[in-house]
């Protein structure tokens, strides 16, 4: 008896492998014919963030007051928003009557506010959020008018200097089309990630935010010695001067370092005169020295225009004007799924051990 349980349950583990090997394959052939139909990667997600400030104060309200002042006070507000919405349209008319051509066109009347479309980038070593970057922009510029305003809430220590040259050159292409450009830094904004902030029409940073450390730092390894002392050869062909100035595992010379140091010195030239075209009112000189400072030192230097958190500033806007808040989402497939589940087990894991070892060790 023993030995038949034995063998159903040896034969139940292997149809159950046989079924979750079926199950896999039909799953990568799914996501193999979804990536060949050549669809779009992602989308573009859009919340009203009024909506949200309103949920948030109706759910506290709720809880803390009772129940008939609780509606007594929604049916308030929604008669002092229906006047508000009567006076502008009101003034709307009123304003298109003293300004507007006579004809029919005339009478198309819209009641409109501003509007303030909230993007994010948080940005690494490689700027890869630029990808998304650039669909949110494109999307905004495409119903932006010049009275609507764009806040990037950033955060970046910098990174590759094409890769941040590229996210630069989309927030440009908001300046490009005259519509205001406030940029809230929250951690960090330094090196590459200033690069793109000193471009705000209005810069805003918390406090204790991070900023300049404009300057330009490249290292390389050399294992030159190693190599020769196990008697590897290393060979390298090249065609031009210049094509090759520092290598890793070839013999560097005092020419290639020379020219590599001119090169690191032309781009922290070009990163100057960026700054300076876009923060005229910054003593450049003073401050292109790599160092860093916090928010409200680096006020005093004119890094930021204000100290004040995007938080405070996006509450604040939503009082007088419509705010969105636009994301671009890149859609990922079941392996990458899982990876990212993997990593961030890990992840997760990795951080509660380092906090273990070096609790009351630090602190800030």
């Amino acid at each position: 008896m023993a030995e038949f349980f034995f063998d159903y349950g040896l034969f139940a583990l292997k149809l159950l492998t046989i079924i979750i090997g079926i199950v896999a394959v039909v799953v990568v052939s799914v996501t193999a014919s979804m990536k060949s139909k050549g669809g779009p990667e992602g989308h573009i997600e859009v919340v009203r963030v009024n909506d949200e400030m309103e949920h948030l104060r109706d759910t506290l309200s709720s809880a803390v007051i009772d129940n008939d002042e609780f509606k007594i006070a929604l049916k308030k507000r929604a008669k002092e928003e229906k006047a508000e919405r009567k006076a502008h349209l009101k003034a709307l008319k009123k304003n298109a009557k003293k300004n507007a051509p006579k004809g029919p066109e005339s009478d198309a009347v819209t009641e409109r506010k501003s509007r303030v479309f909230v993007l994010e980038f948080v940005g690494d070593i490689k700027a890869s959020a630029v990808s998304s970057l650039r669909q949110e922009i494109t999307a905004v510029l495409s119903l932006a008018e010049k009275s609507d305003e764009v806040v990037v809430r950033l955060e970046s220590g910098g990174g590759m200097v094409h890769a941040y040259g590229l996210a630069s050159s989309q927030l440009q292409r908001i300046k490009d089309r005259e519509i205001a450009l406030t940029i809230c830094v929250d951690k960090v904004a330094a090196s590459g990630g200033y690069m793109m902030a000193c471009l705000a029409s209005k810069l805003l940073a918390a406090p204790f935010a991070i900023i300049g450390s404009i300057g330009v730092v490249a290292q390389i390894p050399n294992f030159h010695r190693l190599l020769k002392k196990n008697d590897i050869d290393f060979e390298m062909i090249t065609a031009g001067e210049h094509k090759r100035t520092l290598t890793m595992f070839g013999e560097n010379t005092d020419k290639g370092r020379e020219k590599f140091a001119e090169d690191i010195e032309d781009v922290h030239v070009l990163f100057k005169e960026f700054v300076t075209s876009h923060r005229p009112q910054l003593n450049v000189e003073e401050v292109a020295t790599g160092e860093i400072w916090f928010g409200q030192r680096a006020l005093g230097k004119s890094l930021v225009d204000g100290l004040m958190t995007s938080d405070e500033y996006i509450s604040n806007a939503c009082e007088k004007s419509d705010v969105f808040e636009v994301k671009y989402k890149i859609k990922k497939s079941l392996p990458e799924k899982l990876g990212i589940g993997v990593q961030t087990a890990l992840d997760n894991t990795l951080l509660k051990w380092w906090d273990r070892g070096t609790k009351n060790q630090y602190f800030s």
